[in-house]
Formats: structure tokens, sequence, C-alpha cells
């Protein structure tokens, strides 16, 4: 078991029928979205020995760290800046770093799952990073660049 950093295949197809607003962004060429509200979207952190992957559909807590200051679920992400275009390459990367304060976390951990909480907990992507462990401190993970080479979320 391990886990696996990739963007999460329904995910994907969700894109596609619109069942993820990461903006707010008035299409006018489509009635149903004249007034569209951004989706809240949450990062969850998941233990070492857990298998997150492309394959992961949604949020779950099996596999999910738990701890002192942990809650169930992860954090929200903040979410202020919309999705854009850099040449031909789609865009998104959450505005702020995800922060995890005040928290003991003393079983590994090694991965992030994105996901959608307005819309069923549907999974976003799955990022890895090394093996951690918090004790009484502040876990940060710093976002890149929203940029076609280093944006979390890049359609080419």
């Amino acid at each position: 078991m391990a886990n696996t950093q990739a963007m999460c295949t329904s995910f994907k197809g969700e894109v596609l029928v619109g069942a993820h607003q990461f903006g707010a962004v008035t299409l006018t060429s489509r009635t149903s979205l004249t007034a569209p509200t951004k989706d809240s979207f949450k990062a969850a952190l998941y233990l070492v020995s857990a298998t997150y992957n492309a394959s992961t559909t949604a949020y779950s807590a099996t596999g999910e760290v738990s701890g002192a200051g942990y809650s169930a679920g992860g954090i929200a992400v903040t979410n202020a800046t919309d999705p854009s275009t850099s040449g031909t390459t789609a865009i998104w990367t959450p505005s702020a770093s995800l922060v995890y304060t005040t928290v003991t976390l003393a079983t590994a951990f090694d991965a992030v799952l994105i996901y959608n909480s307005t819309q069923g907990n549907k999974a976003v992507s799955v990022h890895t990073f090394g093996s951690q462990t918090v004790t009484a401190g502040t876990f940060t993970l710093t976002m890149p660049t929203n940029d076609a080479s280093n944006a979390l979320i890049r359609f080419a």
C-alpha cells in the first residue's frame, strides 16, 4: 500500500460535465451558470499506510490521520483565485498555503487529498510529500506558483 500523487480520474470526467465550480466567472453562453457560486474545497491528510491515488473518487476517513488539533475531513482550502489560463494550459492553485495549526500527528503521514466538500466530497487530486510527523506544532504545505509549469491543477 502506498499513496501516489495524481489528479483523480473521476475528477477529470466530472470537470467535463460541470460538477466542480472552482471560480465564480459568469458564463454568458450557458444560462444555467449565469450566477455561479464557488464550491468549497477541503484538504485531508493521510497516513503513509493508506492507499490514495488516481482511482480515489471521494473523501474517506479510512487511512486519514488523527491526533490532537486535527479534525476529521481536514481543513478548508482557500480558493480566492479563479482558474485561469497560462499559454494553452488551464490552471488552478489554492490562493493560500494549507496550514494545520497546533497539531500532534504522531503516526507518519505523506499525502493530502484535495476534495470538493460542496459536491458530495468528490476527490480532486492526491499530492504526496516525504513522510512527516508533528508534535504540538504547525504543518504547512506551501502552494506552488500558479503557472503552466507549477500550478496544483493543470490541464495542458
